[in-house]
């Protein structure tokens, strides 16, 4: 079997040898079909995945229709949730693990004097926060129940900021200072980035840089910290004259998460919600029916539209491509093969079977593949370089040549190549050998 495999790869050399323009031609046929799929595919990988596989059927975004059919989308309520109705969902404690959250910047001030202060992004939030994610730590843990009733100023950092105050150093216990406030620090987190960023979806910072900062969201309120984030009020406009009227009004500007390990607890808190609308419109507050949406992190995102439009549209666009690619390849082989048809009617006078002539042109054409998968991988490094031209800067950086993508270029430059061999091939081992030497 080997030294039959080692004669058909010298044949499929020579042979190769023999016509290097047509030999060229199906080589980068190849080589640019399969690098404009994997350019493609590379960046429709990053924005497709799941950020949380372990847990995206367990964490849910109750959303609440606090407007009324009149300033909906599409029948759909808000995003987000204002409020009244965040902190009333908190205080029902309905769920296993709760959290709200919005996004803060802060300036940090480091400790040495001839340093600069700089920003730093995060979120306001509740210390189950980290529990429901799965966020690894470094160094230390969240802060507890017990700080988030008291509004204690504590903060867990990144390890990256925690690189740039402290060297990389155990920082657990040691003060920060943030816009002028005084935090302990409670934990540092190891490198924790999900993309997209399925928890702050309503931001719109689905592939922005990782978090530096967060601090307890009872603090962060009792302190009157801004958010950084949207705050819709809907086609109404009603935001308040100061700050105690846009809180206790319908502004949304809160993500609320929620984690229910089964559906009994899914439906459970389903009604829960649907009880609380009902609730609010005896009360005179909503003057329409529970409109009430409970999806898990794929609902959410796909109602949220993570994926950007143009990432499916390049890549069946390059598919579409590389599928040209494989046609003008299969012409090519057909048009070589043929061509040694006098070549295979000798070789089956002297005994050789179909078998055979399937395994010589197979291989052939599976050197052809390799050739054109290292080119392809050639144009592949070249296109990611090129990808910012085509999707926005946020998405084009996470898109990268790994291992991975290696593999996968080799393999669809060689089995597509293969395949589109097959016909031409057939048509190689129909030549009847009586034939070839007659006219010859």
């Amino acid at each position: 079997m080997s030294g039959m495999f080692i004669h058909n790869l010298q044949l499929g050399i020579f042979s190769l040898r023999r016509n290097p323009l047509l030999t060229a031609l199906m080589i980068m046929s190849i080589g640019f079909g399969v690098a404009a799929s994997m350019v493609t595919f590379a960046v429709f990988r990053v924005v497709s995945g799941d950020p949380i596989p372990q847990k995206s059927s367990q964490l849910f975004v109750p959303q609440i229709d606090n407007r009324g059919p009149q300033y909906n989308r599409n029948g759909e309520p808000p995003g987000a949730l204002n409020y009244t109705d965040a902190l009333a969902l908190m205080r029902a404690h309905k769920a296993d693990r709760q959290t709200l959250l919005y996004p803060v910047s802060m300036s940090v001030m480091p400790e040495e004097a001839h340093r600069m202060p700089f920003k730093a992004a995060g979120y306001a939030t509740y210390g189950d926060f980290f529990t429901m994610f799965d966020v690894p730590f470094q160094y230390g843990s969240p802060w507890g129940a017990a700080e988030d009733a008291s509004r204690e100023a504590v903060v867990v950092i990144s390890r990256d900021l925690n690189q740039k105050l402290f060297a990389g150093e155990n920082s657990v216990g040691r003060r920060i200072t943030l816009d002028d406030r005084q935090y302990r620090i409670a934990g540092v987190t190891d490198h924790w980035d999900p993309k997209p960023r399925f928890y702050d979806m309503f931001n719109g910072r689905a592939y922005a840089e990782p978090a530096q900062v967060y601090i307890p969201f009872t603090y962060a309120m009792d302190q009157q910290i801004e958010t950084y984030g949207n705050n819709n009020c809907g086609s109404g406009g009603k935001r308040g004259d100061d700050r105690e009227s846009w809180l206790r009004g319908e502004c949304v500007w809160i993500s609320p998460w929620v984690e229910l390990d089964s559906a009994s607890k899914v439906e459970a808190y389903r009604q829960f919600l649907n009880g609380y609308a009902e609730d609010q419109r005896r009360a005179g507050r909503f003057s329409w029916a529970p409109n009430n949406r409970l999806r898990d992190v794929h609902q959410w995102l796909d109602f949220q539209h993570a994926v950007p439009p143009e990432s499916r549209i390049s890549l069946s666009l390059s598919v579409g491509f590389l599928v040209i690619c494989l046609v003008n390849t299969i012409g090519l082989l057909l048009a070589k093969f043929m061509r040694r048809a006098p070549e295979i009617g000798v070789r089956r006078a002297l005994g050789a079977s179909r078998a055979d002539i399937y395994g010589q042109f197979l291989v052939e054409a599976a050197m052809v593949g390799v050739a054109g998968g290292v080119l392809g991988l050639l144009l592949t490094g070249l296109g990611m370089l090129g990808v910012g031209m085509v999707f926005e800067p946020q998405i084009a950086r996470l898109a990268h040549l790994d291992l991975s993508l290696v593999a996968l270029t080799l393999l669809v430059a060689i089995v597509a190549t293969v395949l589109a061999a097959f016909y031409p091939t057939w048509r190689a081992a129909q030549v009847q050998p009586a034939w070839q030497l007659k006219s010859n």
